[in-house]
């Protein structure tokens, strides 16, 4: 009896979590624009939300600060971690508190903080705020995922290459990089995922004329549920959901390369 109502229980806390995702993706195929009533199948929202000029620059936007924002946090990320690893005592937990710091603060903080420094320099709101606030929003994700294969390697593999006469430079490309690539991998990953979704930090960042996909969505709901928001909820919900499995199954099967080694 016991083990029904769990699953019961557990049934129901996954329907709650779920069921408005679902009804989401269902209403992107309605014929009709009211939410409460299904008028039939149709394709129409999606064909509408490739024929909008407004949510295509908005899409187009997103894949530049996206792109953009996650190579330049990958390796800064890639950097910053090798560089935190080699330290030690006091000095490596204060910098790992402080990379903490972004991880566990609101996005408002970080957003309005964030928005206080470019006007405090200076620094006209546009593409070139949101690009650096997106850069700065992930990269403590990307040394977070980085950190923990790195403390998994021998040092005595690094030990022996600058014995045999590697430079520093040259042990980091060829000796330490590809025995992280996996973590990098994911690093990267997790920061394009976090920009493509992130909407308080781009809201307070942005500039006239340039918004994203988070943010368009934002305005259309303020005037009005457009169906073809759902259209373009569903295809974003598509395209995480295929990097959160990409992420899942190379994080699975470097656990079983580890178990074998």
């Amino acid at each position: 009896m016991k083990k029904i109502i769990d699953k019961i229980y557990l049934f129901l806390i996954f329907l709650f979590l779920y069921a408005p995702i679902i009804i989401l993706v269902v209403f992107s195929f309605n014929n009709s624009k009211l939410r409460g009533s299904w008028a039939g199948f149709t394709l129409k929202w999606y064909r509408n939300l490739f024929s909008d000029p407004k949510i295509l620059s908005s899409l187009w936007t997103t894949l530049i600060v996206a792109i953009i924002a996650t190579i330049i946090s990958t390796v800064v990320g890639t950097i910053s971690a090798i560089a935190i690893n080699e330290l030690r005592g006091v000095k490596k937990d204060i910098i790992l508190n402080i990379n903490y710091l972004p991880v566990i603060n609101p996005d408002i903080v970080t957003a309005v903080a964030l928005m206080g420094l470019f006007g405090l320099l200076n620094i006209k709101m546009g593409y070139t705020t949101m690009i650096l606030s997106h850069i700065v929003f992930c990269i403590p994700y990307v040394i977070l995922s980085i950190l923990p294969k790195l403390s998994q390697l021998q040092k005595n593999t690094v030990e022996a290459a600058l014995d045999l006469g590697a430079t520093p430079t040259y042990a980091i490309l060829h000796v330490v990089i590809p025995q992280i690539k996996p973590a990098i991998l994911t690093g990267t990953l997790m920061a394009f995922t976090l920009s493509i979704d992130d909407f308080v930090i781009s809201f307070f960042n942005t500039g006239q004329g340039v918004s994203n996909l988070s943010i368009t969505i934002y305005s259309m709901a303020r005037k009005g549920i457009n169906p073809a928001i759902n259209a373009v909820s569903t295809l974003m919900l598509i395209a995480l959901l295929i990097l959160l499995v990409i992420i899942n199954k190379r994080s699975e099967k470097n656990r079983k390369l580890e178990v074998i080694l």
